[in-house]
């Protein structure tokens, strides 16, 4: 087996009394996309930072391909491609300027042909001040200055944050494109549907500790929750599937949409009959996953944490 590119091993920091992470214990694989979901103060952006080495833990440690990010922070740093959550750029330099100055740091790596194709992609000009720029532009910069050097790990907070539809998409190809290439990618986010879309393994993190690290399509089939729409040859009240565990979502007509946390079995018995005439279930996204973790329900179901 390879080596994984980033290991957590009891990652812990706190802020003075307060906890910022607590015990994580995590490996990414090579040539995967990562996703870190969890809202604000969960913990995502700590946990970045330390790999970083913007911030230090108060116990455990943080590798990055096979090195420790305190030992050897500068060394780890020119393989990556960091995308912060907050962008800071200087509102002088016009953002030509700004990326010339990241690759004479790096000794001139960059491919001028590559560079163009990311300006191509994300329709943005380099020849403004920053200063004139919206937040959306200055996004962009961000993550060609992320991307620019073919990284073998990209950590990218927020990637998409401030940025219109296809400049979102042109994000997703971009993040594709560096799996293709078995670049490495951890990817925090709030916007679910895009992780479902580009994600292979999707931690959860929850005030500060995992809930769960898993495949994605392997996490939203073990959710214990049906949605089912059932169409009937005749109205029925929905009381008929008044049963424990099993909520009606909508009513009309011939037709019932159900969503069912137990009893499966006496569902579909009173569908049949009740002369059902068309059945059909409505998979979970996984931001419906992931918010059933933050309300509760997910916590009995959560398994441990998969290196």
């Amino acid at each position: 087996m390879t080596m994984p590119v980033i290991e957590l091993h009891d990652l812990t920091v706190y802020y003075g009394r307060r906890r910022g992470i607590e015990g994580l214990d995590l490996a990414v694989e090579a040539g995967e996309v990562f996703g870190f979901l969890g809202p604000n103060g969960a913990g995502k952006t700590t946990t970045l930072r330390v790999l970083l080495d913007l911030i230090r833990p108060v116990r455990g440690r943080a590798l990055i391909f096979g090195q420790d990010c305190r030992r050897h922070g500068p060394a780890i740093r020119r393989q990556v491609g960091y995308l912060p959550g907050e962008l800071n750029l200087p509102p002088q330099q016009t953002a030509r300027q700004y990326l010339a100055m990241l690759d004479a740091v790096r000794g001139r790596v960059v491919e001028p042909a590559y560079l163009k194709q990311l300006c191509d992609q994300l329709e943005l000009d380099l020849d403004r001040p920053l200063r004139t720029y919206s937040r959306g532009n200055k996004q962009k910069v961000g993550l060609i200055a992320a991307f620019m050097f073919r990284p073998r790990l990209l950590i990218l907070d927020e990637p998409t944050g401030g940025l219109d539809p296809l400049a979102q998409q042109a994000v997703i190809e971009l993040v594709r494109a560096a799996r293709s290439e078995g670049r490495t990618v951890f990817f925090s986010s709030h916007v679910l549907p895009e992780v479902q879309a580009v994600c292979d393994r999707v931690g959860i993190i929850r005030e500060g500790r995992l809930v769960t690290v898993e495949r994605i399509d392997t996490l939203l089939q073990r959710q214990q929750v049906h949605r089912m729409r059932l169409r009937f040859a005749h109205q029925l009240p929905p009381t008929v599937f008044s049963l424990p565990g099993v909520t009606i979502l909508a009513h009309s007509g011939n037709d019932i949409m159900l969503e069912v946390r137990s009893g499966l079995a006496d569902v579909l018995r009173i569908a049949a009959e009740q002369a059902v005439i068309e059945l059909e279930t409505i998979p979970l996204t996984l931001e419906e996953v992931f918010l059933a973790y933050y309300g509760g329900q997910g916590e009995n179901h959560a398994q441990p944490v998969l290196a």
